[in-house]
Formats: structure tokens, C-alpha cells, sequence
């Protein structure tokens, strides 16, 4: 459950105008232009838009943000799934929140994966993609989603999925990918931070209940 934050509230009243509707769709559409672009010609045009923090030194800025269109190193059809979910979970995410939440919400792990990346050299939108599915279940948990478009299965198992995999990134890296998982995970702990402590709480409380009433 996830409990709307006042400061966000403040905020929004504010610049709640400049939010950019349908984010995850501009993104979803990069990424697409970006793989096709590298099927057709024989450069790697992708590279050109990666984070690289010596050549953000020498001028090319835009690498800065650009990382955040990169797509999976992958084949096709994975490639068509990946995009579909990304699409579907963020305009999901944003449906619930609206846009400038939404915003706020991605905006915050890319901040935070680009200050990880200016001092280790490394950046990418890999695990701040996947971070959405942690969002998604705490709103959606039994929402069930077809996997490869076949294979019923409800999101908050991918989610637990998704978890054992960023432990295991976590444990196998060195730590300029470990700083770049950690980071990504900013934006869920703003975001339902509260709802764990409350969650703990509850949960403290119903254990002292049922001591309490043996």
C-alpha cells in the first residue's frame, strides 16, 4: 500500500505542469529507434548515446543522460519483450500516480545512477528498469502477467525473481555494478520506504497481540 508523501504533494501543486505525460513511451521508443538502428547500420550507433565519464570529460555531455535509451544486449524476441514490460509497468506506474509522480519517481534513480556512474566510471539503465518491477508489485502484487506472452504468473513473484537476482549481481560484481544496483533501488526506498516501516510496525504489534493474549 503505498502512502502519498506531502512534500511530493507540495511539489507537484508547483511543477506538477512541467511533467512529461507518457515518459516511459519516449523511452520505450528510443530504445526501439536505437536497436533498429544497429541491426541496419554496420556501427555501433548505441555507443554513442552510452555513459562514458572520459568522454562526458571531453565534451560529449549528452552521454550524461542519453544511457537511459540504451537497449538490452539481446536478441530480438527478448528485445520486444523487454520493451513491451518496460512500456506496460511504467504507463501503469503512471496511471497510478500521474505523471509528475511518475517523473519524480524514474527521475530519482537516474540521478542517482548518474552521480554512481560520475565516480566509478560506470552507468546503466539496466537495473534502474528493472527497479520498476519493485514498484509495480508493491501497487500490483497479484497482478498476473504473461511471461514471453505465454506463461501465466503473478508479478510478485517475478518481483522475488528480480530481488534474487540483483543479490546475486550484488555478490558477484566488483563495486562500480554494485553501486550502480544500489542506487537504482533510491527511488523505492523515497517511495515506500514508509510503507516498510509501517509494514514492520504492524507486524511488531500483532506479534505483542498474540503473546499478549496466550
Amino acid at each position: 500500500m503505498y502512502h502519498k508523501n506531502d512534500f511530493l504533494q507540495k511539489l507537484q501543486r508547483k511543477f506538477g505542469k512541467f511533467a512529461i505525460k507518457n515518459l516511459m513511451m519516449y523511452i520505450v521508443v528510443g530504445m526501439a529507434i536505437l536497436f533498429v538502428a544497429d541491426m541496419v547500420f554496420p556501427d555501433n550507433i548505441a555507443a554513442m548515446f552510452a555513459f562514458n565519464t572520459d568522454l562526458i570529460m571531453q565534451g560529449e555531455v549528452w552521454r550524461i543522460i542519453t544511457f537511459i535509451i540504451i537497449p538490452p544486449n539481446a536478441g530480438i524476441i527478448f528485445i520486444i519483450f523487454a520493451l513491451y514490460i518496460n512500456w506496460f509497468i511504467g504507463s501503469s506506474l503512471e496511471g497510478q500516480w500521474g505523471a509528475f509522480r511518475f517523473n519524480v519517481f524514474y527521475l530519482c534513480g537516474i540521478v542517482g545512477t548518474i552521480i554512481a556512474g560520475m565516480i566509478t566510471g560506470f552507468a546503466t539503465n539496466f537495473y534502474l528498469n528493472l527497479s520498476l518491477f519493485f514498484a509495480f508489485a508493491m501497487l500490483f502484487p497479484n497482478f498476473q502477467l504473461r511471461l514471453f506472452f505465454i506463461l501465466p504468473i503473478k508479478i510478485k513473484w517475478l518481483a522475488l525473481l528480480n530481488l534474487a537476482f540483483f543479490v546475486f549481481e550484488f555478490v558477484i560484481n566488483d563495486w562500480s555494478v554494485r553501486a550502480a544496483l544500489l542506487v537504482s533501488l533510491i527511488n523505492i526506498v523515497l517511495f515506500f520506504g514508509k510503507d516498510f516501516i509501517i509494514s514492520i510496525k504492524n507486524k511488531h504489534r500483532q506479534m505483542q497481540w498474540k503473546r499478549g493474549n496466550r
